[in-house]
């Protein structure tokens, strides 16, 4: 089974932060050809400036991918750069702080869908066309042509009316997933999805600021009695993009040390 990315170009969304930014140096390290996009650009050149040099493997982006004409542009300048398009990683994500369930006039639900959902789907249409378009340029008409794996979270499949916004709306990035792994099957681009808790992602290194008490508690409510670093789960995505999972396809992958199979702890989200 080969899990190698070597000379695959990759583009890796919130790449400036936690979970995404894992992956793009984890990718990087394996070889990959890199375009490391994100809304926060002072971010990204702190972590990639010295690296995102003309020639170099790696490039980023900065631009609020809610916005139609960025994701355009986006697909455009990583052709630019690598001349092509192997692997999105869908890895930008943000996190609603807690609300009121029964509130109805609060926009947050909007918010964490158009963030969390719909950019991401966006993002992932566009780019399997021009994996499409790319493969047909290419007369490659057998053997996968791309992979896109999309990072989700456990509060898909938790009850916690607290973040309710959020939950609703990774259960439809979910449900997105396994819609556009069906859908893009007959154009051999694979769809797959890793889901997470329990894990050191950005907002949680900012809740735990707040909340110190957290960590002793989530740690306490995972099987496993601690929370990962993100690089455990950049292991995942990378085999998931790999041609070793190339019969793998509209799965989403739980990474939680175990936390899913037990009652849900207090610490909402995480």
């Amino acid at each position: 089974m080969s899990l190698a990315i070597t000379g695959k170009t990759a583009i890796i969304t919130g790449a400036a932060h936690g979970i995404g930014l894992a992956i793009a140096r984890h990718f990087l390290d394996r070889g990959a050809q890199v375009m490391c996009a994100d809304i926060d650009e002072a971010k990204l050149l702190a972590e990639w400036g010295d690296q995102a040099r003309s020639e170099g493997p790696v490039r980023i982006f900065a631009g609020d991918l809610c916005q139609k004409l960025t994701v355009a542009n986006l697909l455009s300048a990583t052709v630019d750069a690598f001349e092509r398009i192997d692997i999105l990683v869908n890895a930008a994500r943000t996190f609603a702080p807690t609300a009121d369930p029964l509130d109805p006039d609060t926009t947050v639900l909007d918010d964490m869908l158009r963030q969390n959902m719909k950019a991401g789907l966006r993002l992932s249409q566009l780019t399997a066309k021009r994996m499409i378009a790319q493969a047909e340029r290419e007369g490659r008409r057998q053997g996968e042509i791309g992979s896109i794996v999309s990072v989700s979270s456990l509060a898909a499949r938790r009850t916690q009316p607290e973040i309710l916004a959020y939950s609703i709306a990774c259960a439809a990035q979910d449900q997105a997933i396994r819609s556009l792994a069906v859908a893009l099957a007959p154009h051999r681009i694979r769809v797959n999805g890793v889901a997470f808790a329990s894990v050191m992602s950005a907002s949680l290194q900012a809740s735990l600021k707040e909340h110190a008490d957290w960590r002793e508690a989530i740690a306490a409510g995972t099987p496993m009695g601690r929370i990962a670093p993100p690089s455990e789960l950049a292991e995942t995505v990378q085999y998931l993009a790999s041609s070793g999972a190339g019969f793998v396809t509209g799965q989403i992958v739980t990474i939680d040390g175990g936390r899913g199979l037990i009652d849900p702890i207090g610490v909402p989200g995480y």
